[in-house]
């Protein structure tokens, strides 16, 4: 046990120095370029250069400064951290609390052979005060504190001891690691036409930093202005389309490579991955209430879904992070899914796949199909408004658009209401919703807490309602949407009996 306190590593100030260089550096270009203009191309360096050093050499000032009044240490009952540097905090968190050590290394703290460290108790109190952060250490010091913060005996009285992942006699290894084949989901999803249509406004905004915005716009339009305007709309389109699957696959594999799902002997699953930054995700097993099956619609085209963790205590990411401590395994072929399911649940065969999901009443596909057809004539609904006050033009798109959304809409809504359902299998309640993302939910009935039962006016006539199981893990509760009333109170009371049983009128 570490009982003294510990510095944090002396070269945290060579890397931010060396990042505000970096960052001085790339805003510097087109501050430049800017002031080249006016005072000339020797002044314009002179100035950025001498900007650039001041604001590296203060960071770094600042830096040490940091590191010379952050200390932590591991005593045997709790984790402290002393830092502040006008204002001095001091915080800890009681080891038996403790339930992820997570580390992340992007590329510069990588050569130096340092890790960021987050120190987490799952539970979001707001202003991080449910966790520690030491950045950097070590990775030596990293891998050691991980070890000895999250290997430990379970206590008898934890409130989140005896759930599924206490199995002893499973031998520890590997889960899953990364096949080079799943990167064909990667384009498959929104982030490709998100990142085909940013890509047009950086090559302008790259563009005006360097005075060419207005060029680059002409030579475009001069390379369009032959062609035929269906011809010239598509080669628009094509284009942003393979800039997308470009950068799509670009950052599935930043974020995924070297992906691998281990089971440790203290019975922890740890999650490793990515290119560039580094990040290791650790989840205890014995927080595991159930798995998440999420199958995107491009991805279900070609047979993917992605797996998440249903857990206590997990830190929901910030946005804009791309550390999801929830997800068990990148989109990758169904089979593999359920394997990975089954394995990590300690299953012969995972729920999600052994289950025989009951289905739900045609007034539910009826519900779909109104509020689907009301969904897409709302456009064209504004668009013809626009036209009778404005111009014909917008008339005509007006059904244009209604030929084309109508028919998507209904058959979303058809799709929608074939993924409905709920079932039973073991000790797992499962239910599936969604047609553009759809997602299987396998919770631990044990893991139930409650259940809500709501219905709207327009589900009361039509006899329906929405059951919702309350729990402690994941997203704290899981609906099961549009189900038959006597089917779902029925449902209810087999999957956790005496929940609901006094209060169901049985006459």
């Amino acid at each position: 046990m570490t009982a003294e306190w510990c510095k944090l590593d002396r070269r945290t100030v060579a890397v931010t120095a060396l990042t505000t260089a970096g960052v001085a550096v790339a805003a510097g270009v087109p501050t430049g370029v800017g002031l080249a203009k006016g005072t000339g191309p020797w002044a314009a360096l002179a100035l950025v250069l001498g900007g650039a050093l001041l604001l590296t050499v203060g960071a770094a000032a600042v830096d040490d400064l940091r590191w010379r009044r952050t200390s932590y240490r591991v005593g045997a009952e709790r984790v402290e951290l002393r830092s502040g540097i006008l204002v001095r905090n001091r915080r800890s968190l009681a080891r038996e609390r403790i339930r992820s050590v997570d580390l992340t290394a992007n590329p510069l703290l990588r050569i130096f052979g340092l890790t960021n460290v987050k120190i987490g108790t799952g539970e979001s109190t707001g202003a991080g005060e449910g966790s520690l952060m030491l950045h950097p250490v070590t990775r030596e010091e990293g891998e050691r504190l991980r070890t000895e913060l999250l290997h430990r005996a379970p206590a008898g009285g934890d409130d989140d001891a005896g759930s599924a992942g206490g199995g002893d006699g499973v031998v520890a290894g590997e889960l899953a690691r990364l096949d080079p084949s799943w990167v064909r989901f990667a384009p498959m999803s929104f982030l490709t036409p998100t990142i085909g249509v940013a890509a047009f406004g950086v090559v302008l905004q790259v563009a005006e930093w360097f005075g060419l915005q207005e060029g680059v716009i002409s030579w475009a339009l001069d390379l369009l202005r032959g062609l035929p305007l269906l011809l010239a709309l598509l080669s628009v389109v094509v284009t942003g389309i393979v800039v997308g699957v470009l950068g799509s696959l670009a950052v599935f594999v930043e974020m995924w490579w070297q992906f691998r799902l281990e089971r440790e002997p203290n019975g922890t699953l740890r999650v490793r991955r990515g290119l560039l930054t580094t990040r290791s995700v650790s989840l205890e097993e014995r927080r595991l209430r159930g798995v998440e099956l999420v199958e995107p619609l491009g991805n279900r085209l070609l047979g993917g879904a992605r797996l998440d963790a249903v857990a206590t205590g997990l830190v929901r990411p910030k946005e804009g992070s791309r550390t999801d401590h929830k997800t068990l395994l990148p989109p990758a072929p169904r089979a593999d899914a359920d394997r990975v399911a089954a394995a990590v649940l300690r299953e012969p065969v995972a729920p999600t796949a052994s289950v025989r999901l009951t289905g739900h009443p045609p007034a539910a596909r009826a519900r779909r199909l109104r509020w689907a057809v009301l969904a897409a004539l709302v456009p064209p609904a504004v668009l013809a408004v626009l036209g009778a006050l404005l111009t014909d033009v917008l008339l005509h798109l007006a059904w244009i658009t209604a030929l084309v959304l109508l028919p998507v809409a209904v058959l979303l809504a058809l799709e929608a209401y074939r993924n409905l359902g709920h079932g039973l299998t073991g000790g797992y309640l499962v239910t599936r919703h969604g047609s553009v993302r759809r997602t299987t939910v396998a919770l631990q009935r044990r893991g139930v807490i409650g259940w809500t039962a709501t219905q709207s006016i327009f589900q009361r006539r039509a006899g329906l309602l929405t059951l919702t199981a309350t729990t402690a893990a994941g997203a704290g509760a899981y609906s099961i949407y549009d189900v038959g009333q006597e089917q779902g109170l029925a449902f209810a009371e087999e999957a956790v009996p005496d929940l609901f049983g006094p209060f169901l009128d049985r006459t």
